[in-house]
């Protein structure tokens, strides 16, 4: 190989962030079950997406005979809340799903949300998978006569397993 090849190959090329998608899917039983056809939940785009991060914390076993240190085990995995944020509309998808979910008592339906990375030509590059996602919060935009901003609504999710992969 050339010198000139594996350095091309190496290069690291950061992504920017401000362009992503976000598709919500009718989640199967089970949690090895396959998401279904995208569901018509949300027609507005969203602005901003936090929250994808999964922590995991270290058992620490205290091993006879060892004075240095104790030995690291991995543990158990958590996963963050996700927040996304979207300017309000006249649309009452997110609250229809979270009033369902959280206020009539009918049965929680989860969903699966893939968030999608897309490049500054629009191709797909990294995907997350939320897997069934349940709305916990739904924030509507502060009301103010005298401001001129757009109004911002948040819907926060919890899930039950966070995966990320080629688009």
């Amino acid at each position: 190989m050339a010198a000139t090849e594996e350095v091309a190959e190496n290069r690291l090329i950061p992504l920017h962030v401000f362009r992503f998608k976000v598709e919500f899917r009718r989640d199967g039983t089970g949690r090895k079950a396959q998401p279904s056809a995208p569901v018509d939940l949300c027609s507005g785009a969203f602005a901003e997406c936090n929250g994808l991060e999964a922590t995991m914390e270290p058992k620490l076993i205290k091993a006879g005979g060892l004075n240095y240190g104790s030995v690291q085990r991995p543990g158990r995995v958590s996963f963050a809340t996700v927040v996304l944020k979207r300017g309000m509309t006249s649309t009452r998808d997110l609250w229809d799903w979270f009033q369902q979910v959280n206020m009539r008592g009918a049965y929680a339906y989860r969903l699966s949300v893939d968030i999608t990375l897309e490049d500054t030509s629009g191709q797909p590059v990294i995907r997350w998978n939320l897997a069934r996602a349940l709305p916990v919060k739904f924030k509507a935009a502060d009301l103010n006569a005298k401001g001129s901003e757009i109004g911002v609504e948040e819907l926060h999710l919890v899930h039950e397993g966070l995966s990320m992969g080629p688009a």
